[in-house]
C-alpha cells in the first residue's frame, strides 16, 4: 500500500489513501429438527487468502476526511418449525459482504429448503432436499440432503468449499465448507466456516461437524457459529427435535498506514494496533462511520 498523492472533495484537494481489508457477514443459522446447517457470511478482502475460495480484490483508494460506513453482520437464530434465520450483511465503504443462507428445516408440516446467501444454507433431509447457493467471488453452496430414508441433511457452504451433502447409507449428516485464512492482522486466522447437518433419528451419532474457521456442529443441541468469524450454525437434531445453532457474527478488519489517525463512530466496537508502519483496526460489533485523518 501506497499514498497516493491528492484527492479532490467539494473542491479542496485532500490527500488520499490505500486502504486493505476483510469483511465478512453474519453466519447463517442451523435447521430445526434433524436439520441442515446454516452458510458462513460472505467473504470479501483485498489482504490475501490461502485455502481456496474467496480470491484477493484490490485495495480501495479512499480520501482523507471523508466518512465511510461500517456495519458488523449478525449472526443468524437457530429457531423452532422453520423460524431460523439468515446471517445480516456487513459493510466497508462500497464493499458488502452477503449475510449467510439459512439452513433447510422442518416446519412440522412442509419443509423448507437450505437458503442462499454468502455462503448457502444446507438441505433439509426430506423433500426439500436442495441446498442453498453461494455468492459468487464470496462462498459456496450448501450440501444437499440424501433425499431418501434416512433423511439426513447436508451441511451449509463454507468461504472455502461447499458443504457435504447428507447421506442414507451411512445415515450421516454433511459436514459443513471449510472456510479461507487471512494474515491481515499479522497472523494466520481461518474465518467463515459452514455449520454441520444433523443425521435422521436419535440412534445415529454421525452429526455432521462445523467447518474449519468456527463452523457449527450439528447435534443435541446444535453448536452455534464462532462470534466474529462469520460462520454458520449447525443442524439441530430429532427425538427430541432441537434447535438450530445460531450463525456466528460477522466481523470487519481494515489496514492502513500509521501515519493517519482514524476517527471511529460511537456505534461502533473495535481495537486497534500498530506494527511495521501500518495499523490494523478491527471492528468486531455496531454500525458507524470511520474516517482517516
Amino acid at each position: 500500500m501506497t499514498l497516493i498523492p491528492w484527492g479532490i472533495i467539494a473542491g479542496k484537494i485532500e490527500p488520499t489513501l490505500q486502504v486493505d481489508y476483510l469483511v465478512i457477514a453474519g453466519g447463517g443459522a442451523g435447521g430445526w429438527d434433524r436439520a441442515a446447517g446454516g452458510g458462513a457470511g460472505g467473504y470479501r478482502t483485498s489482504a490475501g487468502t490461502s485455502g481456496g475460495g474467496a480470491s484477493a480484490e484490490t485495495a480501495l483508494t479512499l480520501v482523507a476526511l471523508t466518512d465511510y460506513t461500517v456495519t458488523v453482520g449478525a449472526g443468524g437464530t437457530g429457531g423452532t418449525g422453520g423460524n431460523n434465520t439468515a446471517g445480516t450483511d456487513s459493510i466497508f465503504s462500497v464493499k458488502t459482504s452477503t449475510g449467510g443462507g439459512k439452513g433447510g428445516t422442518d416446519r412440522a408440516g412442509p419443509q423448507l429448503a437450505g437458503g442462499s446467501g454468502g455462503s448457502g444454507g444446507g438441505g433439509y433431509g426430506q423433500i426439500a432436499t436442495t441446498a442453498g447457493a453461494g455468492t459468487a467471488n464470496q462462498g459456496f453452496s450448501g450440501g444437499d440432503g440424501s433425499g431418501s430414508s434416512p433423511y439426513s441433511s447436508g451441511g451449509g457452504g463454507g468461504a472455502g468449499v461447499a458443504g457435504q451433502a447428507g447421506t442414507s447409507s451411512p445415515n450421516a449428516g454433511g459436514d459443513g465448507g471449510n472456510g479461507v485464512a487471512s494474515s491481515i492482522t499479522g497472523t494466520s486466522v481461518t474465518r467463515a466456516g459452514g455449520g454441520g447437518g444433523s443425521p435422521d433419528n436419535s440412534s445415529s451419532t454421525d452429526f455432521g461437524s462445523g467447518g474449519d474457521g468456527g463452523g457449527g456442529a450439528a447435534g443435541k443441541p446444535a453448536i452455534s457459529g464462532t462470534t466474529n468469524t462469520g460462520s454458520g450454525g449447525g443442524g439441530g437434531g430429532n427425538f427430541p427435535q432441537t434447535s438450530g445453532g445460531n450463525g456466528g457474527s460477522g466481523i470487519v478488519i481494515i489496514k492502513y498506514l500509521d501515519s493517519y489517525a482514524l476517527t471511529i463512530g460511537a456505534g461502533l466496537t473495535s481495537s486497534t494496533t500498530t506494527a511495521g508502519g501500518f495499523s490494523v483496526t478491527t471492528f468486531t460489533a455496531g454500525t458507524g462511520n470511520v474516517s482517516f485523518a
